[in-house]
């Protein structure tokens, strides 16, 4: 099992706001991957840095990742598809430059096909010739590219071809791995809040995510996976914007639950599309190393149930039965002691109140109204008192 994680774009903590002064940042991180993002435009005064980052890409084993303009119109009529394919050359160029083992790409809206077997059919061609030409950029035979090596030792970078997140956006799971299915060259890029929007909120569970990577190695075959995940604000089956990961009802904890409980055949990478980028990232990166730690301690848990099994004739099952009854006992144990906490303050009120009481009776003083009381009393004593010897008092 491999796990790659890295934010999409140069990390909000980076003060130098370049590539490779984010790259540095990130592996400073202990991070493992990035996606330069270039979602609308690329400009050829970037080429510097650009190059940069592939030559630090290529002698470190980071993984670069590009994601190509954002506002594609491959299903629009020629003027629009030709404007789309005009920004993904650029993305394409790149890629080369930078060392780009995955190019991200949307496919837009469906535009007159509609929904339907003539709009895969259009998408598959499309990106068949994408394919093609990131092979032709990669290969091209009249450049020797001295000081691009791995331009003659490598691979061609993948095309993936994201799901969407609105329903009127080509790119549901099913669509996505029919093209990929047909198209040799290109892959999923499972973009999780999409799914989880698109199907109204429909990844909840571990199980949830069985399924899913499931489906995609019964249907293409594979045991890669490019994915993005982050929050996602959504409604009626469209994403609205992403969030950061606690603000959203999309929780990473059962996907790393999926990951290291039954995703030991999966080689992924995975992207934080989070508003918080690298930090989300770090805290996927947490989450995972929790579920590896949780997995440990069941497995010491049940090893020391087998052992103490073998040595006392009890079966292992009624032992774990013990263990769950002695954690309900110390649970209930645990409710009472706060209980009696909570008490405690009440009591010490009480306590001092009395210590304070008898300290004044040592010190010989009386409360104020029990004074008063007194002084009222001699008040009236003075009133009947009379003397015996006045004999002229009637």
């Amino acid at each position: 099992m491999s796990i790659k994680l890295g934010p999409a774009g140069v990390p909000l903590s980076c003060k130098g706001r370049t590539i490779v002064e984010g790259m540095d940042d990130i592996i400073a991180l202990g991070l493992g991957t990035m996606e330069v993002q270039t979602v609308r435009l690329i400009s050829p005064a970037h080429f510097d840095q650009y190059w940069q980052a592939g030559v630090l890409a290529n002698k470190t084993d980071f993984e670069m990742n590009i994601h190509g303009p954002y506002y594609s119109e491959l299903l629009g009529n020629k003027v629009e598809r030709g404007r789309s394919l005009a920004k993904i050359e650029a993305t394409l160029q790149t890629a080369r430059t930078i060392n780009a083992r995955h190019v991200t790409l949307h496919t837009g809206h469906y535009g007159e096909f509609g929904r339907g077997q003539a709009a895969n059919e259009h998408v598959a061609n499309v990106f068949a010739g994408i394919v093609d030409r990131i092979h032709d950029i990669w290969n091209d035979e009249e450049d020797e590219f001295p000081v691009f090596p791995w331009i003659k030792n490598g691979e061609p970078s993948k095309i993936g071809i994201e799901t969407s997140g609105r329903q009127d956006l080509w790119g549901s799971l099913e669509e996505v791995l029919e093209v990929v299915n047909h198209v040799e060259g290109t892959i999923p890029v499972l973009n999780i809040a999409h799914i989880h929007a698109r199907g109204n909120g429909r990844m909840r569970t571990s199980e949830d995510y069985g399924e899913l990577f499931d489906q995609v190695r019964e249907t293409i075959g594979t045991k890669e996976f490019y994915c993005h995940f982050s929050g996602v604000e959504h409604r009626s089956g469209n994403a609205n914007h992403y969030t950061q990961i606690k603000k959203s009802d999309l929780n990473f904890e059962p996907l790393a639950e999926f990951i290291v409980e039954d995703g030991g055949w999966l080689d992924i990478t995975l992207i934080s599309d989070s508003p918080l980028l690298e930090h989300d990232a770090m805290y996927m990166q947490q989450c995972i190393e929790k579920a590896r730690h949780k997995q440990l301690e069941q497995k010491a848990r049940e090893d020391r149930r087998k052992a103490l099994a073998l040595q006392t004739g009890v079966s292992a099952q009624e032992l774990a039965i013990r263990e769950a009854e002695q954690e309900l006992l110390a649970a209930k144990q645990a409710e009472n002691k706060e209980d009696e906490s909570q008490e405690e303050p009440a009591q010490a009120e009480e306590l001092s109140a009395k210590e304070k009481k008898k300290a004044e009776r040592k010190a010989g003083k009386k409360p104020a109204k029990k004074k008063k009381k007194d002084e009222e009393a001699k008040v009236e004593d003075d009133v009947f008192e009379f003397d015996e010897d006045d004999d002229d008092l009637f």
